[in-house]
């Protein structure tokens, strides 16, 4: 090898050298950038790592809270839409079955069908990292229960409601939807129409106990015309009558008068075919306009359109049922409601509605206080009986047409309570100057005594004048009445005449410094006043004959009440009287007050009535519901309202009470008396049964026969008369102005003659070991010839059994007969008639020498020599009443009843 080989071998090789050696440097170069460049990929990876995570554990974070953000807001729209629900369907219209009961409601609420089911507010939690292992802390909590939202459809007042889809869960739907709206009213104001053609009534056979109380009637097969055809009407009538363009629907109305004048209408169409053109259109009218005037159709099995205030409900099985107003919500229908909850629900509102609406009350008919006595009665009487079905106000007027009014009504049906609602509704417009109340009751009662003061309440009604009560074997006291009525009209027709007039309101024009009251004489039960056959009859029906034909003229109205119109026969038997009686009042079930083909009154709820002013007849029929006024502490709030205006010394009016007994001390007559020596002192007897309270009395003057007898043998009446007579003649006479004996023969009688002489200063006391002395002297005096100084009153207490003999007997003969002429009187009891004619001598002696008498129980047949004329007094004995004739002034007898002890 050349030494230039060599050289290049080494130049080779040191160029090899230094290139290995500076390719082993580049390699620990590249190897330390590439362990750089590793670690920082580590550090790198690490960090995105470590982000990752980081990211991911706020993305999680921020999901939890969206989901709870969202399950919270879903929880509370649920619980706002559970109650708005609730405010929507509050009570018996959203409760579920297993708790529902029915209760009224104060204004239509929207019905529950069933549930909504809301969508869950939780969200599925993201699954955990493949390199995480799962833990506790990846289990989602629990979502909050959602609260449970009614599915509610509006109906009463609202609109409609057409159910499709399956025909069981339909007919469920449909029995829910009524007895919800059933139950959430009060009872009668639902009023349903079932039209099932396919099944005859059977879906809702349920309801078929509504059916008696005509709350539920079912149409024929072929009736859906006639159906829709009244309904069309119905509405037609309620725009016309009840609206009149013043309101926009019912509900508008009963908002602002919180009144229902008619009650809502429901018909329930379960199939009906296919409709013919007509049919349509009236279904296409009420589905318009029928909600205003409460009238609402369910419809199930025929086709509707959707519209405005129609709700579809879609009902299938499961939980996809939809309504039109829920959108995609889904719906879980409820199931009809149970059985027996459906029945005795139905039943107890056939009950309720058998026993009638309860009535408003007594304040609806009257004017605010302020408007009180405001009104004038010259041209008649009006005031508000109640309200109609159409919710206006039913008045009834007293004036010169119509005049009079009966009234009709079974036990039970109200009419006492139309009567206090009458009388209260015009006592509240017209003063006592405009309006004055005669008040008569024949049954046994009180009803009327509330008017007068009594024992706990000493207020009444201004406007009375007089109340009789229990006056039911008092028949005189009707008569009395239609006398003092009589003569008013007289009066009244005496002062027409004079300033030449003819009726009340020209009189009232003419004479205005005068009082001319309407007068109102209210006699209820009047049938037993003409019930008998007899004279006091006989009298009555001549006196109500003048009373009703000429009465209308003067201002004086008659109002007869009565259970039965149909036993009047005295009544009825004078159509001209029964003409004059143009305003007719019927309750419910009331016969033959109302014109015979009239029969509207069978029908009548409870607290309703027939208000007829055209003698009975069908067009003028009004039904009128009357408020509640029996209730005594809503009637004492307007009596003492009224009374606190009478002006201070005002008379309380007269009242008769025919089972109570006078007291002496209170009668007028006995207070006015006074110790005067009166030539002509008169012997009170008891109070007379008539109108003004008077006593009977007899005038002892010095002439014939100015004795008097008592006759019968009930001791203490007989004794009472003899008291009264004693103190009413000694309260005429100073302490010597006149003579005073009283002889007993009776032990019965000896305490109460031992009274009566207690009463009477210087009375003198005579038995039978000493009376032949006193009528010794006093036949000595009858027989003088002059009259004593002073009058000689001798009582005898059981006159008949006088002892002595027939020496004794001559003396008080010869009292009897010449003693008055002489101021010597005898008043005697004698315990029976033919023993005071055995007293004058027997059977064929005159019995003039007895003036006057009083006979307790006798019969009028032994009175007949006592009795002017051939016949006898028409009397038969009564507990503590009596039959008083004084020959000198009376042309019949009088009843009369003695005063009971002070």
């Amino acid at each position: 090898m050349t030494e230039s080989t060599k050289q290049q071998v080494v130049e080779i090789r040191t160029g090899l050298s230094h290139a290995l050696g500076a390719a082993e440097n580049a390699l620990g170069d590249a190897e330390r950038e590439a362990a750089a460049a590793t670690s920082r990929w580590e550090r790198i990876r690490a960090a995105a790592r470590s982000r990752e995570q980081k990211l991911a554990a706020a993305r999680d974070e921020r999901l939890r809270s969206v989901d709870e953000w969202h399950g919270t807001e879903l929880g509370a729209l649920a619980g706002a839409a559970a109650g708005a629900a609730d405010r929507a369907a509050p009570g018996a219209a959203g409760e579920p079955w297993h708790s529902w009961e029915p209760g009224p409601l104060t204004k239509a609420a929207e019905l529950r069908i069933g549930r909504l089911l809301l969508p869950s507010g939780a969200a599925p939690p993201p699954p955990p990292e493949p390199s995480r292992p799962w833990s506790w802390e990846d289990e989602p909590a629990p979502a909050p229960e959602a609260p449970e939202v009614p599915a509610l459809v509006p109906l009463l007042d609202q609109g409609h409601v057409v159910v499709q889809g399956d025909r069981k869960l339909g007919d469920d739907v449909v029995a829910g939807l009524l007895l919800r709206a059933l139950g959430t009213s009060l009872p009668g104001t639902v009023q349903v129409t079932g039209y099932d053609p396919e099944h005859l009534g059977g879906g809702l056979a349920g309801f078929a106990a509504l059916a008696p109380a005509r709350v539920l009637t079912f149409v024929a097969p072929n009736g859906l015309t006639t159906l829709l055809d009244d309904l069309v009407g119905h509405v037609r009538r309620i725009n016309e009558t009840v609206l009149a363009g013043e309101y926009s629907s019912l509900r508008e109305l009963h908002a602002v008068t919180k009144r229902r004048p008619e009650p809502w209408r429901v018909a329930v169409l379960l199939g009906a075919g296919e409709l013919n053109r007509h049919e349509r259109t009236q279904l296409e009218r009420l589905l318009r306009t029928g909600a205003a005037c409460g009238v609402h159709l369910i419809v199930h099995g025929l086709r509707v359109d959707p519209g405005p205030g129609i709700e579809c409900v879609t009902a299938v099985p499961g939980d996809d049922a939809r309504m039109s107003s829920g959108g995609d919500l889904p719906i879980r229908l409820d199931p009809g409601p149970p059985p027996a909850v459906l029945t005795a629900t139905c039943r107890q509102i056939a009950e309720a509605v058998a026993a009638g609406p309860a009535p408003v009350a007594l304040d609806s008919l009257l004017p605010d206080p302020s408007e009180e006595w405001r009104e004038s009665s010259a041209n008649g009487l009006t005031a508000p009986l109640g309200d109609s079905p159409q919710g206006t106000r039913v008045q009834v007027t007293l004036s010169d047409y119509p005049p009079h009014a009966l009234i009709a009504g079974p036990s039970g049906t109200g009419k006492t309570n139309l009567l206090y609602a009458w009388m209260g509704a015009l006592a509240a417009r017209y003063s006592p100057a405009e309006l004055a109340f005669y008040l008569l009751d024949f049954k046994e009662g009180v009803s009327f005594a509330r008017f007068a003061p009594g024992r706990r309440d000493q207020s009444w009604l201004p406007h009375v004048r007089l109340v009789g009560v229990n006056v039911n074997t008092d028949r005189e006291f009707g008569l009395a009445l239609l006398r003092f009525l009589g003569a008013e009209l007289r009066r009244r027709a005496d002062a027409a005449k004079q300033h030449e007039v003819t009726n009340l309101a020209e009189l009232r024009a003419e004479d205005p410094e005068g009082v001319w009251p309407r007068i109102v004489a209210v006699v209820d039960e009047f049938q037993v006043l003409l019930a008998g056959r007899d004279a006091v009859t006989t009298e009555a029906v001549d006196l109500l004959e003048d009373l009703a034909r000429r009465g209308r003229s003067q201002g004086i109205h008659l109002i007869l009440a009565s259970q039965d119109i149909s036993g009047i026969e005295a009544l009825w038997g004078r159509p001209a009287l029964v003409a004059q009686f143009t305003l007719r009042i019927a309750l419910p079930r009331a016969r033959r007050v109302l014109a015979e083909q009239n029969t509207a009154a069978e029908s009548l709820p409870r607290y309703h009535a027939v208000v007829n002013s055209d003698s009975g007849a069908t067009d003028a029929n009004q039904v009128v519901r009357v408020p509640a006024a029996g209730d005594r502490e809503q009637w004492n709030t307007l009596q003492h309202r009224l009374w606190r205006r009478l002006p201070p010394g005002e008379l309380p009016p007269r009242l008769f009470d025919g089972d109570g007994q006078p007291k002496l001390d209170n009668s007028p007559d006995f207070r006015a008396l006074v110790a005067e020596d009166s030539p002509a002192p008169v012997a009170l007897l008891g109070e007379t049964i008539d109108v003004m309270s008077r006593s009977a009395r007899t005038v002892l003057r010095r002439a014939p026969g100015r004795n008097l007898a008592v006759l019968g043998t009930r001791v203490e009446e007989a004794c009472s008369v003899l008291a009264t007579a004693g103190r009413s003649l000694s309260a005429q006479f100073g302490r010597d102005g006149a003579r005073f004996s009283i002889a007993c023969f009776d032990p019965d009688a000896r305490a109460a003659a031992e009274a009566l002489h207690a009463r009477i200063p210087d009375c003198g006391w005579y038995d039978a070991s000493n009376v032949d002395w006193l009528l010794e002297d006093a036949a000595a005096e009858s027989t003088a010839a002059w009259p004593a100084d002073r009058p000689h009153f001798i009582f005898l207490y059981a006159a008949d059994a006088l002892p002595g003999g027939k020496a004794t007997l001559d003396h008080l003969r010869t009292v009897l007969r010449q003693g008055p002429e002489r101021r010597l009187h005898v008043l005697g009891w004698w315990r029976g008639a033919g023993l005071l004619r055995d007293t004058l001598g027997g059977p064929g002696s005159r019995t003039d020498p007895i003036g006057a008498w009083v006979a307790l129980d006798v019969h009028g047949s032994e009175l007949a020599p006592y009795y002017p004329g051939t016949g006898a007094p028409n009397w038969y004995p009564r507990p503590w009443r009596a039959l008083h004739f004084d020959r000198s002034v009376h042309r019949g007898a009088e009843v009369i009843i003695p005063y009971g002890v002070s």
